[in-house]
């Protein structure tokens, strides 16, 4: 994966966060602004399912979208604002799910079968810093879920709208690439690696099957 194109979907995510932060705020029980907010969540998991002709979660699709209809329909502005941080807590312990299910007994950690895709040198110590990554990972999307309730309660709902929207992809990048950096400053003896590598490694194993 080329570095253009990690900038270019890096810029996506920030003018889809940018759009969704502004209809959050000024049109958030609008129909249309919900099917624009939620429409990629919906089609990224459809489209994962049609390639997979995985028929109940196609049928869990058919059902998010009765579910928005009737949302957006019946429901009020609370209503709305709930559905969103559903999505928003959804999403990110999908996410912890995807790397903890790795670290049961008899897994493989799911950062370590990247690194082992991409590392011609594979050692003990980048075994262990690896499984590590993973569970630093897992706490990671578990506090962000947290905080995204805690906001949702305590603060005004412009404040979540910032951290979910704009706050959140700048915080996973931070930490994705600040990891990479530190990476190489603790441990100056393992195999570098370019982020273009590690992206292409999450893919190849996500679409192998991260449960393995």
């Amino acid at each position: 994966m080329p570095t253009r194109t990690l900038l270019a979907a890096a810029l996506g995510i920030g003018l889809y966060g940018a759009v969704s932060h502004w209809l959050m705020l000024y049109a958030a029980t609008e129909p249309w602004a919900v099917a624009a907010i939620m429409a990629p969540l919906v089609l990224g998991l459809a489209g994962v399912a049609c390639k997979r002709r995985h028929l109940p979660s196609l049928l869990l699709c058919a059902a998010a979208v009765v579910a928005l209809v009737a949302v957006t329909t019946l429901g009020g502005e609370g209503t709305v604002q709930r559905l969103y941080v559903l999505q928003y807590v959804a999403i990110n312990l999908a996410l912890c799910w995807t790397f903890a299910i790795t670290l049961r007994q008899g897994s493989t950690p799911l950062i370590t079968r990247m690194a082992q895709r991409i590392h011609r040198e594979f050692t003990p110590a980048l075994r262990a810093y690896t499984g590590r990554l993973t569970r630093l990972w897992v706490a990671y999307f578990v506090a962000m879920s947290i905080a995204c309730v805690a906001l949702y309660a305590w603060a005004p709902w412009s404040w979540w709208s910032l951290f979910a929207n704009l706050l959140t992809p700048v915080a996973a990048l931070g930490f994705f690439v600040g990891e990479h950096v530190l990476r190489y400053w603790t441990h100056p003896e393992f195999e570098r690696v370019s982020i273009a590598q590690a992206v292409r490694a999450y893919r190849q194993v996500s679409a192998s099957g991260a449960g393995r």
